[in-house]
């Protein structure tokens, strides 16, 4: 099937408007390792923002022809784009948002290449230079905001959500809009659109202008959640540990919305965190929530956390149905206790550095057929490192479901076999199921087929 594609040249506005041969020649490295496949992955996810492709495979294959390289003239560069999405153009000029995004791309892309990897000054096998190295990325995309009281709540969920969830979602983000709070989410559709939107009319009716829209993202998601229009300011981590890092150390609060296996990843992962004998004392608002109707989810997902990380992990979140203004207050009243603990121990607003990460969520999984094989997942260890491998295990399912390098692996070897302590592999088994049931693991327009085997 063909696709209506546009060829154009796009020059950056301010930031980036030169480059140097080198980093020319490190984004067009084809070679393998090479930038220029993140590159164009990146830029094309950017270019499909508003499409309702969520597999990064089919994404790739669609606009198989598509390219984009760099051409330097005297007075700064051009992007040379041949075979991009038409619908990121109007009247065959791109989009100003998409065309902001794009460039966004560019940056983060560089300056991890650049700066960060293979940068002795970041030492990336330490926990205290794997968050230097978070700081630093989002220094250089200009989002932290050292002048500002806290008020970015992250929102995590479902990127294809059903309608009256996403219509939940979209009432929170008002109510908490109304209350000056703005929004950060992983950028893409469903529910990290919906509380943008939201906090947009919020934001309008109070008269407060300069909202942040703040987008996070990593190469491996970008082509299943392209960005959505809302997004006014985004940022390409490298990995989906440092992207869920910089969620944690930017935010002030996470309010979690109905969704499937990357929810449950996020929900993990800041549990993880939470349940770090260092962080014990440390306010961090962190709220369940969705309409009457998705009850059913929470109550699965309470179940899972109690059967496999126990009562006290529980005890660090609370479940609100249906009730988009009481989440708002809650959460207003939690950053304000956020705003006293940080001003008491001279912790920075913009960056939270007195969080303590513990290494086993800093390092990066690769969701191999080996390594999901081999999780240690049972409950003779520590309640935060269990959290950390039933994280990584999650992470395995989003790879097989969405992510173009995950697809291709399960294609080519089949299942990823997650084996552990029946005590837990009984709940993740009922809660995959249960997404199953929910719907929460189909792909537009397909029936969902297992990439996993839960072996007990």
């Amino acid at each position: 099937m063909e696709h209506d594609v546009i060829d154009t040249l796009v020059s950056p506005e301010g930031r980036l408007d030169v480059l140097s041969k080198t980093e020319v020649a490190k984004l067009l490295d084809t070679s393998q390792g090479g930038l220029y496949t993140v590159f164009r992955s990146c830029a094309l996810a950017v270019l499909n923002s508003g499409s309702t492709i969520d597999d990064g495979k089919e994404l790739l294959e669609r606009y198989k022809s598509f390219e984009i390289s760099i051409i330097q003239r005297e007075r700064g560069i051009k992007l040379d784009i041949k075979g991009a999405p038409a619908f990121a153009f109007v009247d065959g000029k791109m989009i100003k948002g998409i065309h902001e995004h794009l460039f966004a791309v560019l940056r983060d892309i560089i300056f991890v290449a650049d700066e960060v990897t293979g940068n002795p000054k970041f030492d990336l096998d330490s926990t205290e230079g794997l968050t230097d190295a978070v700081f630093h990325i989002l220094r250089n995309a200009n989002v932290l905001q050292t002048q500002l009281n806290p008020n970015l709540v992250v929102c995590w969920g479902g990127h294809s959500i059903n309608r009256a969830e996403y219509n939940y979602s979209k009432e929170v983000g008002y109510q908490m809009g109304l209350r000056g709070l703005d929004i950060c989410t992983g950028c893409g559709p469903g529910a990290m659109k919906g509380p943008m939107k939201g906090a947009t009319i919020g934001h309008a009716k109070q008269r407060l202008h300069g909202g942040r829209y703040l987008g996070i993202t990593e190469p491996g998601i970008i082509a299943a959640e392209s960005p959505n229009p809302i997004v006014n300011d985004l940022v390409i981590m490298p990995d989906i540990e440092k992207r869920l890092e910089a969620f944690v150390r930017t935010g002030h609060g996470i309010v979690v919305f109905p969704g499937g296996a990357g929810t449950a990843e996020e929900i993990l992962y800041i549990l993880g965190i939470l349940l770090h004998p260092d962080n014990v004392a440390m306010p961090f608002p962190l709220l369940f929530s969705g309409p009457e109707t998705s009850r059913e989810y929470f109550v699965q997902i309470n179940a899972f956390i109690g059967a496999t990380l126990g009562p006290e992990a529980q005890q660090r979140y609370k479940i609100i149905i249906d009730d988009p203004d009481l989440v708002a207050t809650e959460m207003a009243a939690g950053i304000k206790l956020v705003r006293e603990f940080r001003k008491a121990h001279s912790d920075a607003y913009y960056f939270n550095w007195l969080l303590k990460i513990d290494h086993e969520f800093q390092r990066p999984f690769a969701p191999t057929h080996d390594n999901m094989r081999n999780l240690s997942l049972h409950k003779n260890q520590a309640k935060h490192l269990l959290a950390a491998n039933l994280r990584r295990a999650f992470s395995g399912v989003v790879a097989g479901n969405v992510k173009d390098e995950g697809i291709r692996a399960i294609e080519k070897y089949g299942h990823f076999e997650i084996h552990g302590d029946a005590e837990i592999m009984g709940p993740m088994d009922e809660l995959l199921a249960s997404f199953v049931a929910q719907h929460r693991m189909k792909l537009a327009g397909k029936v969902y087929t297992p990439c996993y085997r839960v072996i007990q």
